[in-house]
């Protein structure tokens, strides 16, 4: 059993498939939510794994969002402490900002279901690995990342290149929402916010469109999101098991 930090930034932004895979192996979670403490100043002590999730700020908002900062720390403290870090779409933009790389708005945001390839070092991955050549991902960003310099590169899109990536061994970032079930999707096609993301004329074609991938996809991603969250699970004590006895 291991204790969790999760950083949540909205309430329509939660861990949806991960949520299951946690409580069924008695794992304690401890939510710090932005949201509600956005001058929270969390310490990642004590702690053996960080999650942070998606959200609507960016990277370049850090003033009118100072907990970026603070998570940007988080993710440095807990890479000295050997804790393992799970990012997933602006919490991958933190990771890689916090280590140095470039964030900033994509040329063409992605918005759907699109196809994942992997690198040859993201097929050996062990948590990466489970994924397909043609495994499709549910993706919401309009911001991209550059792979951090001390970074494995693991996984590549074909509208935004850099999709996943992994820091020593147990730092993983995903640009992608593999969190992301049924419920979840449809209730982010039909917030006003994101409808307003959609942006045009078009928008209701484009949410039947995407809802209509989405009941096409959505088994295969929760069968690959319980594949690669376990994955990265199983990783918690023997991470932090060899973190320790390198440093009694």
């Amino acid at each position: 059993m291991a204790k969790i930090m999760v950083c949540q930034h909205v309430p329509y932004e939660p861990l949806g498939t991960l949520d299951p895979l946690l409580r069924a192996q008695k794992h304690r979670i401890r939510y710090v939510n932005f949201g509600r403490t956005p001058l929270a100043k969390p310490s990642i002590a004590g702690y053996d794994a960080l999650i942070l999730l998606g959200g609507p700020m960016n990277i370049g908002q850090e003033a009118v969002y100072p907990h970026l900062n603070e998570e940007k720390a988080l993710i440095l403290q807990a890479h000295q402490m050997g804790i393992p870090v799970l990012g997933i779409c602006l919490g991958a933009q933190l990771i890689a900002s916090a280590f140095g790389a470039s964030v900033g708005k994509a040329e063409t945001a992605e918005i759907g279901w699109y196809p994942l390839h992997l690198t040859p070092q993201g097929e050996k991955d062990p948590v990466l690995h489970h994924l397909a050549s043609d495994s499709k991902v549910f993706q919401w960003h309009g911001f991209t990342f550059d792979f951090p310099k001390q970074s494995t590169a693991l996984a590549t899109g074909t509208v935004c290149q850099n999709q996943a990536f992994r820091i020593d061994d147990a730092i993983y970032g995903f640009q992608y929402h593999l969190e992301a079930s049924l419920s979840l999707i449809k209730r982010w096609l039909h917030l006003p916010q994101h409808q307003e993301e959609l942006g045009d004329e078009a928008a209701t074609q484009k949410i039947e469109s995407i809802w209509k991938d989405t009941l096409y996809n959505i088994d295969d991603s929760i069968h690959l999101s319980r594949q690669v969250f376990s994955s990265f699970l199983d990783q918690l004590p023997k991470v932090n098991q060899l973190h320790y006895f390198a440093h009694r």
